[in-house]
């Protein structure tokens, strides 16, 4: 006898700076994990959950790798923003009004050869 358990769930993947997170989503009842392991989230993370009113009837998987601390947050925002769109795209113009769905594409600028950073020059010396 086998049991089949098909769970429907929606994907999006969140990037800030060089923080990427890929988010599943799917009814439940509100548990989320990060990285495997069953934790809290920001308040920040959630935002969209709780602005489309899917806060305590969704349960959320998310693997986040690079970046710090939050810029992993706002990118496992940007994924569940866009994972909800795929749920129900009724929701939207509720996301792009709150500013959810804009991938912050700014990155560090790289190093110059010759400078101390991207562009700090190496202090002058007279003598």
């Amino acid at each position: 006898m086998t049991i089949e358990s098909k769970i429907k769930y929606y994907y999006g993947t969140g990037r800030r700076k060089s923080a990427v997170a890929r988010v599943r989503i799917m009814s439940g009842k509100g548990k989320y994990v990060i990285n495997d392991k069953e934790s809290t989230i920001s308040e920040d993370a959630i935002a969209p959950l709780k602005l489309v009113g899917k806060f305590a009837d969704t349960d959320v998987s998310i693997k986040v790798t690079g970046g710090g601390k939050m810029s992993q947050v706002e990118a496992i925002r940007h994924g569940i923003s866009r994972a909800l769109i795929l749920q129900n795209p009724e929701f939207r113009p509720t996301l792009k009004k709150a500013g959810f769905l804009t991938r912050d594409q700014r990155e560090v600028e790289r190093k110059k050869p010759g400078l101390k950073k991207a562009r700090r020059a190496p202090q002058w010396s007279k003598r």
